[in-house]
């Protein structure tokens, strides 16, 4: 009876987490649903700011070209998605915590909140680097390299899909340092490990910026740079975290 018992129970706790991850992620999808709408109307406006670095650099007769008939209204609202979902990720992240943090300990809740702001913090970091640097050092690039007598063109939707790309590329790879300081925290690696292995991630670095980039070198380049720089900050933050693991076991010991 009582292994008959334990097993209903186990099995209604496993269907109440279904229903509360369902319940997360419902909350999850009506906040970018809701930020979606209200960003709709301002679609046209946001991709006028997304291709503003572009046509800064177009050369005298070049334009920006739509060549499928519903791309003028479909790659608009792609973009308003994707910016929908980035403004609401930190609800998004907020469910996901809000479903995990009860199976936490309590120093591992005091590390994984600063580990999830920092996350959102340099998402955004990446993401506004690429707009701000990155799209108009490769606009003016592209533009200085046009063959003479060829008009630049470019089509809407292939540029927001080149964007986007990058926004992702380095958004993601702003990440460097939770990445590095999760590894530190679950004991896989150490800092001096990875002070030492400081060669290995910069030929890494230009690695992973040669794929996750579009093929031209300047792109690459401006990708690979910061990750280095991120990767140093990676091991400064990885070493304040293992003096703290090291304070916390003797401030209990001394209380």
């Amino acid at each position: 009876m009582s292994d008959e018992a334990g097993e209903g129970e186990g099995e209604q706790s496993f269907i109440s987490h279904l229903i509360e991850l369902r319940e997360r992620l419902l909350k999850a999808t009506v906040a970018v649903l809701v930020v979606l709408l209200a960003l709709i109307p301002f679609a046209n406006k946001l991709y006028g700011w997304l291709a503003l670095p572009l046509i800064a650099h177009l050369p005298q007769g070049g334009s920006m070209i739509a060549t499928e008939v519903i791309s003028p209204f479909l790659t608009p609202i792609k973009l308003a998605f994707f910016v929908a979902l980035v403004l609401a990720m930190p609800v998004v992240l907020y469910q996901l915590w809000a479903f995990v943090a009860p199976g936490l300990y309590k120093h591992e809740k005091r590390f994984a909140m600063p580990m999830l702001v920092s996350a959102v913090v340099l998402f955004y970091a990446g993401c506004a680097f690429a707009y701000f640097f990155v799209l108009p050092a490769v606009a003016k690039f592209m533009s200085g390299v046009a063959p003479s007598g060829v008009t630049v063109m470019p089509d809407i939707g292939r540029y927001l899909d080149f964007a986007l790309t990058l926004f992702l590329a380095f958004g993601l790879c702003f990440e460097v340092p939770v990445v590095l300081w999760i590894l530190v925290l679950l004991g896989v690696v150490t800092p001096v490990q990875l002070a030492e292995s400081r060669r290995y991630a910069i030929v890494g670095a230009f690695i992973l910026a040669a794929i996750f980039t579009p093929p031209d070198v300047l792109s690459q380049t401006m990708l690979a740079v910061p990750m280095c720089l991120l990767y140093e900050i990676g091991i400064l933050g990885a070493r304040v975290l293992v003096r703290r693991q090291v304070q916390e076991p003797a401030d209990k010991t001394a209380s």
